[in-house]
């Protein structure tokens, strides 16, 4: 039985390495693919984003609010607009991604102490660089704000403890974890790499069964593992499993480390998760591929399920926020577990038994596929014998 399952595994892989529809999708085009992702976001981070200015006070405190602004890591201050519908205007024509505006009579409010609406305009059509530009500037007014009091509560002898209570009695402090600097690269590269890799292991694996009973060559294999569908199962996965090795010393030895993507001591518990993704995924493949025995339609389920893995995962949006029978969908995809144990495991860098409920999901995947895959095989297996002998 060894030396069946080592005949099927050689000639399995001699079959990726020789059919272009397989080492094209799973050799050739992922590097290609995972260095364009990278590059994409080489950026890294959303900085000096374009904002203009509409200043109606013309005050000192409004030019050095705008001397601060200009001072952070994701406001530009590119020019200066005199009225809303000027204001929207370049924004619609995309010469700016956000606005301040200051009200005529700010410094005397501030100092007399009387409310200030100072407004903040941004594209939230760019949700991030929006992000961005709403948190600096807002910081940076509610402190230049509050050291106009400072400074003048401390003209009136007032220590600048008592007088800091005065003006801010509750501190706030926000801190962003896993991805403090909404760094793209940090944050898109793995997972478009992970949802990418997931598409193509499926879409070969669809191919396994089918097209050996297309071309024929499905006896000569029956033979080799003495009828047991089994034995043709494995001898393939072990084939397909180890070519997807090639693709993960590539993402972690080689794209992570270049791009400074890299987590260390999160390595061993990626194998693990990326061979139960893996597994999952060529399971699925040959369920298909075992089912459905015209090759374009087994292609065309592969890819109907595949797509919206990566919308579906909650990568982009989150799950809860989902109607329910999307949320039904997306628990029926093994990138959907692979993502959340991921996050876990590479992001917050946590030990393997944070991710054990998503593990345990994807075994279930996996049990359950391959045992589909197996079933039905032997069916056929059984059936091709019978005919034969009549």
């Amino acid at each position: 039985m060894i030396k069946a399952l080592a005949q099927i595994t050689l000639r399995e892989w001699k079959r990726i390495l020789t059919r272009p529809e397989h080492n094209l999708v799973l050799l050739v085009i992922p590097p290609l693919l995972f260095f364009f992702y990278a590059f994409i976001y080489n950026k890294q981070q959303a900085e000096d984003l374009p904002v203009a200015i509409w200043d109606e006070d013309h005050s000192p405190i409004s030019r050095q609010i705008t001397f601060l602004l200009e001072q952070t890591a994701s406001i530009h201050i590119t020019e200066q607009v005199g009225s809303q519908t000027e204001l929207e205007q370049r924004m619609q024509e995309q010469k700016i991604i956000g606005a301040i505006h200051f009200p005529k009579g700010m410094e005397r409010d501030i100092k007399s102490r009387h409310p200030v609406s100072v407004t903040i305009y941004t594209n939230a059509a760019s949700l991030v660089p929006g992000k961005l530009i709403y948190k600096d500037a807002s910081t940076v007014i509610i402190t230049a704000g509050s050291g106009v009091n400072l400074q003048k509560f401390m003209k009136t002898g007032m220590p600048a403890e008592k007088a800091m209570a005065l003006i801010m009695p509750v501190s706030l402090t926000v801190y962003p974890l896993y991805n403090p600097t909404y760094n793209y690269q940090h944050y898109l590269v793995p997972g478009l790499i992970t949802v990418a890799l997931q598409m193509m292991i499926i879409m070969v694996a669809v191919l396994i069964i089918n097209q050996e009973w297309k071309e024929g060559t499905m006896e000569s294999l029956r033979v080799t593992a003495s009828g047991s569908a089994g034995l043709i199962i494995t001898g393939k996965t072990i084939a397909h499993l180890t070519t997807s090795w090639v693709n993960f010393v590539l993402m972690t030895g080689v794209i992570f480390p270049f791009f400074s993507l890299s987590h260390p001591g999160t390595l061993p518990q990626l194998f693990l998760l990326f061979n139960l993704l893996s597994l999952a995924c060529i399971g699925i493949g040959l369920m298909v591929s075992v089912i459905a025995s015209d090759v374009m339609l087994s292609l065309d389920a592969g890819l109907f399920y595949t797509s919206p893995a990566f919308v579906f995962s909650g990568f982009t949006f989150p799950r809860w926020g989902m109607p329910w029978y999307d949320q039904y969908y997306a628990s029926l995809m093994p990138y959907t577990p692979f993502l959340d144990a991921f996050f876990k495991l590479y992001f917050m860098e946590l030990p393997l038994r944070y991710a054990m409920p998503e593990i345990t999901r994807l075994l279930l995947f996996i049990g359950f596929t391959f045992f589909i895959a197996v079933f039905f095989l032997q069916i056929r297996l059984n059936k091709s014998v019978r005919y034969a002998a009549v």
